[in-house]
C-alpha cells in the first residue's frame, strides 16, 4: 500500500485525499493550523473548506509536518503558490528518503516569477528535485470531493514518472491523462487566472455572453503567446491545463478568481474583496507575476496589462474594457 503525505489541508489538499483514501492509499495530511485539525479530526468533515464532505475516518490530520512525510513514498504539494517556497524549505530540514513529488500548485511565484516545480527544484534536495510531476487541470474541490466526473494531467518530463502519478491518482470519477509540457501545463493552469478576473468582471459590471467569449478566447491567445515564449508546446494550451481549466475556472460558481473580478465589477475594492474570502484567489498575485514575465520576454499581452491595472492601479472595469475595444485593428492571429 502507497503511503501519501498531502503538504496543505486546504479544500485541494483534503480533496485528494479523499481521492486517495478512496483507493486504499494510507494518506496523512499536513495542515500549519492544530486548532483546525482538531476540527477536521472532531468532526470528520474541513467546514472550513469544503462544507458537507465527509473526509473518511483512515486520513490522518496532523499539525506536525515530521510526524506526515515520515516514510512517506509521495509528497503532494497543495498549499498556496506564495507558501511553497517556505513549505518546501521546510521540508527540505526532514529525514527523505527519495520520495516522489507532485506539485499540485498552481501560480508564479512574484519575485523570482519561478513556475511551482522550479520553486520546489530551488528547495529541495538534489535526489528529490529530479522526481517532481506536475498534477493540474480543471478540478475544483468541492466537486472533486464529491466523487463528480474531473479529468486533469500529470506532467513530466520522466514519462514513467508521469505514468506512476497517473496510476496513482485516477480512479472512476478521477481520470488522468500523462503530458511531458511541463511548461505548458504550468503556464496553463497559472495564467488562465488572470482570465477567470476578467471574466467575473465583465460578469460584475453586466455585460453578457459575447463579452466573456471575446476575453476568454483571447486571454486563450495570451496564454499561448506567452508559452511559447517560454518554451510551451502550443498543444497543451488546447488541453485540460490550458482550454479545459480556461472553461472551468471562467464560468463555475465554484472559481474564487472569477468571484474576485465579479466583486471588483461591481465597485468593490480589492482589498475588501480579499478580505472577505476564506481560500486564496491565486489569480491576484498571478497578475502581477504574469505581467512581470511577459515584459520580461517582451511578450504582448493586453488583457493581463488592464486587469492589472483595475487590480492594482484603480483602472475602471469599463475604461479597461473600452480600451481592449479600441486597440488597433489587426487580423485574427495567435
Amino acid at each position: 500500500m502507497s503511503k501519501v503525505a498531502i503538504l496543505g489541508g486546504g479544500g485541494w489538499g483534503t480533496a485528494l485525499s479523499i481521492v486517495l483514501s478512496s483507493k486504499g492509499v494510507n494518506v496523512k495530511v499536513w495542515e500549519y493550523d492544530q486548532k483546525q485539525c482538531e476540527l477536521v479530526k472532531a468532526s470528520g468533515k474541513n467546514e472550513k473548506f469544503l462544507a458537507g464532505v465527509p473526509v473518511p475516518q483512515e486520513v490522518v490530520f496532523t499539525s506536525e509536518i515530521s510526524q506526515a512525510v515520515r516514510g512517506s513514498e509521495v509528497l503532494v504539494f497543495a498549499v498556496p503558490s506564495h507558501t511553497l517556497r517556505g513549505v518546501a524549505r521546510k521540508l527540505a530540514k526532514q529525514e527523505l528518503s527519495l520520495p516522489l513529488v507532485v506539485s499540485a500548485t498552481k501560480g508564479i511565484e512574484d519575485d523570482s516569477l519561478m513556475r511551482m516545480s522550479e520553486v520546489l527544484a530551488d528547495e529541495l534536495p538534489l535526489p528529490v528535485r529530479e522526481r517532481i510531476v506536475v498534477l493540474a487541470g480543471p478540478s475544483h474541490a468541492e466537486e472533486v470531493s464529491r466523487g463528480q466526473p474531473t479529468t486533469v494531467v500529470s506532467a513530466c518530463r520522466d514519462r514513467a514518472l508521469a505514468k506512476h502519478v497517473q496510476d496513482l491518482f485516477s480512479t472512476g470519477s478521477f481520470r488522468v491523462y500523462t503530458n511531458e509540457d511541463v511548461i505548458g501545463v504550468e503556464l496553463g493552469v497559472s495564467t488562465k487566472n488572470v482570465i477567470a478576473i476578467a471574466a467575473g468582471i465583465c460578469d460584475g459590471v453586466g455585460y453578457g455572453d459575447n463579452t466573456k467569449a471575446a476575453l476568454m478566447t483571447r486571454g486563450l491567445a495570451e496564454m499561448m503567446r506567452l508559452g511559447l515564449a517560454l518554451g510551451a508546446e502550443r498543444e497543451t494550451f488546447f488541453g485540460l491545463a490550458g482550454v479545459g481549466d480556461l472553461v472551468a475556472t471562467c464560468l463555475s460558481k465554484h472559481s474564487r478568481n472569477r468571484y474576485v473580478g465579479e466583486e471588483v465589477g461591481k465597485g468593490k475594492s480589492l482589498e475588501s474583496v480579499l478580505s472577505g474570502m476564506v481560500m486564496v484567489a491565486e489569480g491576484v498575485r498571478t497578475t502581477r507575476s504574469t505581467l512581470h514575465l511577459a515584459k520580461r520576454r517582451d511578450v504582448e499581452m493586453p488583457i493581463t496589462e488592464q486587469i492589472y491595472n483595475v487590480l492594482f492601479e484603480g483602472k475602471d472595469a469599463h475604461s479597461a474594457i473600452d480600451e481592449l475595444m479600441s486597440r488597433e485593428l489587426k487580423p485574427e492571429m495567435w
